[in-house]
């Protein structure tokens, strides 16, 4: 089994597109991730729905989940109106690592290797130059488990 038997159409963001529309896209469709396109269409890094998340939440509550815990449930419900203004450029991981990109010919265990070694769930799939798709964690593990 190759990349063009798993791949589906996936939906991407800029750097401009807003944070929390990005975050309503991630839970409208169920995502784990988003693929951020530069200007030309082309994957500029993988932006897991962990990393919105990690936006809206506030630092004192990522450093000390204790304090999370006393915030009223009234206001702990509303806490991704933290994301306001701001963009998916904010949302970006500190460290830059390997773009989990691969092309229509990779086989699963590459496809695999590849989400393991970035800790990604989600790899675009780059076709004569432009994105063509994703493949999933999940869609990998469907099918692998299926064989």
């Amino acid at each position: 089994m190759r990349t063009r038997d798993l791949i589906v159409e996936f939906p991407t963001v800029t750097m401009d597109t807003p944070a929390l529309e990005a975050a309503r896209l991630l839970a409208e469709r169920d995502l784990p991730g988003l693929i951020l396109v530069d200007d030309a269409g082309l994957p500029v890094c993988i932006l897991p729905g962990t990393q919105v998340l990690r936006l809206a939440v506030p630092a004192y509550c990522r450093e000390d989940p204790a304090l999370a815990r006393v915030v009223d449930e009234a206001h702990a419900d509303l806490f991704l109106r933290q994301l306001g203004g701001r963009t998916v450029r904010e949302c970006l991981p500190e460290q830059s690592r390997e773009l989990p990109v691969a092309d229509m010919t990779a086989t699963v265990l590459e496809l695999a290797a590849l989400m393991a070694r970035t800790r990604s769930p989600l790899v675009a799939v780059v076709d004569d130059g432009r994105l063509a798709g994703a493949v999933t964690l999940q869609s990998l593990l469907d099918r692998a488990l299926e064989l």
